[in-house]
Order: structure tokens, then C-alpha cells, then sequence
């Protein structure tokens, strides 16, 4: 754990399958299913899985390697999306939250969760793809809900198709970043004045949405939608360029670090953090996400 004394230290972006879900895909004759160590998404096609990364002793050996007090942890839409369009989708997505629930509780306050596509008692926000933000008014229902409760939505990247012969890292180098370029700038065009008050954040720096600033300036977008202080920027899997330029753009108020862990080595972005220094890192980790995630529960 950290040595900041009475200051908490976070990591926004962690992904950790609690143990009902992994037995239900488990069990499971089709996709999305898990077949040893191998989850089969259908379409997405099949993945290898480090079971033992989602085994919370060891995410809490994790922490304390990292020098973090408490990790957000989510389901990946990529996931999410196929339980959903699985038959007994409510049994598999209750499965995820009762599940990360008693994580949570087990975990005495280290490990908090968000909810996957809906605002539930307990959690700490909520995530979705980042694609739903396309149709703010399909979503109006929740961002309306969640803002009621004072939680927090987490966007993160979706599925993403890849052409025909492409690299492996091409849906997340590519179209990840697309899409959260994309959520971002949905969200100025039009989610910023209809739910000005819900606190957002952005998974991998809305894909580098920062870069597009002055460009979007140079098109007449107002540059005040861009500085709100409730809109956040998560800065797994970057470095100290990329998030350097978030830092002259914004200040330090609008990032907090997180590191897409287990599927990204959470080493290089909290070296990149901390190497901009004490106070720096201190806003990142213990101070953005403690203004972030204030309420206990949502």
C-alpha cells in the first residue's frame, strides 16, 4: 500500500472477472463461454485468459507492488456486449455484479466496481462502450439516473473490427482510439449541456482526444467544453509524451492514472505518472480520484 499516510492512492482502470462469472462461462456450451483458459467471444473470436490474474489475493499482491490503495475495477464492454447477446444474459451479468459485490466487500474497501451498463446500489458509476455514445438519446435514461445518484460514467472502447489481414494490434491501437475519439467528441457535441453536472471519464485519454484541441478550435468549437473540470481523462497504456501533452493542455485536474490492469503491465504508465513527480503524481493517483469517487456507493 501507499505511504501517504491518510491518502488514498488509485488505479481507475482495472478489469477483474469475479469467480461466479468465470463458473457461469464456464459452464456454458456456447459462445461467450470459457473452455479451459481460453474465453471463446463468437464473432470477436477466442483469447487466451490469465485465470490467476483474476484472483483477488493476487490483484492485492499487485496493488501493494504498485504502491495502490484501492483499484476501480470494471467489465469490459468487449464482454459485456457478448453477454448480452447470449441466452440467460440477466443470469450471466448478475453473476458479474453479485459476484464483484462480495470481491468488493471481501477485499475491505481495496477493490471498488463500476456497474456494467447500468446504475446499481453499491457501485461506484457505471461503464459502457464507447459506441453508445452515438445515441446520447438511447442513453439519456441512464446518464439522467446516474447523474441523479452522483456516480461516474466510465467509457471505454467496445469491440472493434479489423480489416481483413490486419495486424493483432490493429482493433486496439486503432480502433480503440478511434472510438473514444469519437465518444469524446459526441459528448462535447452534445452529452456537455444536456447532463452538465456528470462527472465522465474517458478510458486511454479518449484515445489522444486532447491532440484534436486545436483542431476543434479551428472549427469553431467552443474551448471552454473542452476545460470542464468534470470531464476526466484515464491514462492507461501511455507514456510520459502522451500524457505530458494532457498535462500542458488541461493541467493536472482532469487526469487520473489508471492502467487497464491485468491486460496491460501497469509498470510503464505508473513510471511515466510518477516520473513527472511527487505532486504530479500525487494529483493523478490520490486526488482526481478521490474527488472522483467521493460517494460510497452509487
Amino acid at each position: 500500500m501507499s505511504d501517504r499516510g491518510a491518502t488514498t492512492a488509485f488505479d481507475v482502470h482495472q478489469h477483474l472477472w469475479p469467480e461466479p462469472l468465470l463458473a457461469a462461462l464456464s459452464r456454458r456450451r456456447t459462445p461467450p463461454r470459457l473452455h479451459g483458459d481460453v474465453l471463446e467471444l463468437g464473432c470477436q473470436g477466442s483469447f487466451e485468459v490469465d485465470l490467476a490474474a483474476h484472483d483477488l489475493q493476487a490483484r492485492l499482491r499487485d496493488l501493494d507492488r504498485d504502491e495502490i490503495d484501492v483499484a476501480i475495477v470494471s467489465l469490459p464492454p468487449t464482454l459485456e456486449i457478448e453477454l448480452l447477446a447470449a441466452d440467460e444474459a440477466e443470469p450471466l451479468l448478475d453473476a458479474y455484479h453479485d459476484g464483484i459485490l462480495d470481491v468488493a466487500r471481501q477485499s475491505e474497501g481495496r477493490i471498488r466496481a463500476f456497474a456494467a451498463g447500468r446504475a446499481l446500489d453499491g457501485f461506484a458509476g457505471v461503464t459502457v462502450a464507447a459506441g453508445t455514445l452515438a445515441d446520447l438519446d438511447g442513453l439519456s435514461p441512464l446518464l439522467t439516473e446516474l447523474t441523479r445518484r452522483r456516480g461516474v460514467l466510465f467509457v471505454h472502447p467496445g469491440p472493434s473490427v479489423s480489416p481483413h489481414g490486419a495486424p493483432d494490434w490493429w482493433g486496439p491501437v486503432v480502433g480503440y482510439t478511434a472510438q473514444m475519439q469519437a465518444a469524446y467528441a459526441a459528448w462535447l457535441s452534445g452529452g456537455v449541456q444536456r447532463w452538465p453536472e456528470l462527472s465522465v471519464v474517458f478510458a486511454i485519454l479518449a484515445g489522444g482526444g486532447p491532440i484534436q484541441l486545436e483542431r476543434l478550435r479551428s472549427r469553431g468549437v467552443d474551448p471552454g467544453l473542452t476545460l470542464r473540470p468534470n470531464l476526466y481523462f484515464e491514462t492507461a497504456s501511455y507514456g510520459p509524451h502522451a500524457i505530458g501533452l494532457c498535462l500542458e493542455t488541461f493541467g493536472v485536474g482532469q487526469l487520473p492514472y489508471g492502467s487497464d490492469a491485468p491486460f496491460i503491465d501497469s509498470q510503464p504508465t505508473l513510471q511515466a505518472v510518477r516520473g513527472f513527480g511527487r505532486a504530479v503524481a500525487d494529483a493523478l493517483c490520490c486526488g482526481n480520484p478521490a474527488l472522483l469517487f467521493a460517494q460510497p456507493g452509487v
